[in-house]
């Protein structure tokens, strides 16, 4: 048999962009559905986002690109059940977490707070990944270790709308939200004591 090979996901540039606030006029539900409507050929199956069956660097072909437009072109991308799944993850994400930010990295959607990014959900063949950055952090630990996306991360995988556990990913979403990711080296907000001349 050959070697699975893997691409790290998080290079140091991309975990360190943080994730700009952008304002909603609420209604994220409703935003997927006006993408929908637009993108008429997603329905058709025409631009619907090719899925892969593990993390080999990105997800899909989604560009990177910060804010809820891109998060739910993505989403309106994804064929069923998937979009459906990752529909019901963002409408969690934006009930569960005040001021909210999302973008769309590495071929996922990505969820943050206060400048940090938390968890992400992206459409893979027969499951969507609900993935927390911090997951080893967090309790109970979710008990998927992907491949491709950190050490640290953890999540589950759901192949439906009734494998999600919306009570459960709540928990974990407003537990990573306390702790969001920042990439990079965490810089010292200490001062340093001056040095004798």
């Amino acid at each position: 048999m050959g070697e699975i090979r893997t691409v790290g996901l998080h290079s140091r540039s991309e975990m360190n962009a943080r994730p700009k606030k952008v304002h909603r006029s609420g209604g994220g539900g409703k935003r997927i559905a006006d993408h929908k409507a637009k993108g008429k050929k997603a329905a058709r199956g025409k631009t619907t986002t090719k899925l892969l069956v593990v993390m080999t660097g990105k997800a899909s072909a989604a560009k990177a690109a910060e804010g809820d437009e891109p998060v739910f072109a993505y989403i309106a991308s994804l064929p069923q059940p998937q979009r459906e799944i990752a529909e019901r993850i963002d409408a969690l994400a934006a009930k569960t977490l005040p001021g909210l930010q999302r973008a769309v990295k590495w071929g996922m959607a990505y969820y943050g707070v206060d400048g940090g990014w938390c968890f992400a959900c992206g459409g893979f063949v027969g499951h969507v990944k609900l993935m927390f950055i911090r997951g080893t952090e967090i309790k109970p630990e979710p008990p998927v270790t992907p491949i491709g996306m950190g050490k640290a991360t953890r999540g589950v995988e759901p192949t439906s709308v009734d494998d999600l556990d919306e009570r459960q990913a709540a928990s974990w979403m407003k537990q990573a939200a306390a702790m969001p990711f920042f990439g990079g080296k965490q810089q010292s907000r200490r001062r340093q004591a001056p040095t004798k001349k």
